[in-house]
């Protein structure tokens, strides 16, 4: 069986549909908000780049669907051993979001395994929310039948927010933090921290309160200084 973590854990504040910055992905979140909120809603299945905002959004529909009374369950197989009997463990949930689909590929076992859950979700009734790396065809599924059930599933092509889109959300997010970042500031940053929007909005977190702390604003010898001093990056 999976082990159940806190809700808090589990659905994480930030990762929720009204924090996903959908850019060019607002398709793919109608639809992904749709399955959460009716259980009749055609089955999802997102790909993409890592920091595209699959998690970001498998767990959203979660903490949704469970907001209206839908019992869920995530499934976050990159991080789980036995791949086979973890699939087979779950049950009894009206939507079930599987992240990280890549790491089952060529394991017999655990093909099998989904390709029995998608077949039990259908009779039960169950919604089911997928994602992986790559499309269902660039997946290397040994299971045909299995590939063809996934196939049928409403595919998503997730594209990361690009530089300028990451800066304004960066920027939108600061201000409603009574944070001014200037343009060197966030050049400067850019251009030696990681630019997934998740470790960005992270590290506003950490520098709004190492700011306050200090009493001082975010400039570039500030944010030179916090990242050397905390590790996060190098200086």
């Amino acid at each position: 069986m999976i082990p159940q973590l806190p809700l808090a854990l589990r659905w994480p504040r930030r990762q929720r549909f009204e924090h996903f910055h959908a850019g060019g992905n607002a398709a793919a979140l109608a639809a992904v908000q749709t399955l959460a909120q009716q259980s009749g809603a055609p089955w999802v299945y997102l790909h993409g780049a890592i920091g595209s905002g699959k998690s970001h959004l498998l767990i959203a529909a979660c903490h949704a669907a469970s907001a209206t009374g839908r019992t869920v369950q995530y499934l976050p197989l990159a991080s789980l051993g036995d791949h086979a009997a973890a699939i087979r463990g779950v049950a009894g949930s009206e939507l079930l979001a599987l992240d990280d689909l890549q790491v089952i590929a060529g394991n017999r076992d655990a093909e099998h395994a989904l390709f029995d859950l998608y077949n039990r979700a259908r009779a039960e009734k169950t919604s089911l929310l997928f994602a992986a790396d790559a499309t269902v065809a660039h997946l290397a599924l040994g299971l045909p039948d299995l590939r063809s059930r996934l196939g049928a599933c409403t595919q998503f092509s997730l594209k990361p927010l690009d530089d300028a889109e990451r800066r304004d959300v960066l920027k939108n997010q600061a201000a409603l933090r009574g944070i001014q970042l200037d343009e060197v500031v966030l050049d400067w940053l850019f251009a030696r921290y990681a630019r997934d929007l998740g470790a960005l909005l992270d590290l506003l977190d950490k520098l709004d309160q190492a700011s306050l702390a200090a009493q001082r604003r975010i400039t570039v010898p500030f944010l030179r200084e916090f990242l050397r001093e905390s590790g996060e990056a190098a200086p």
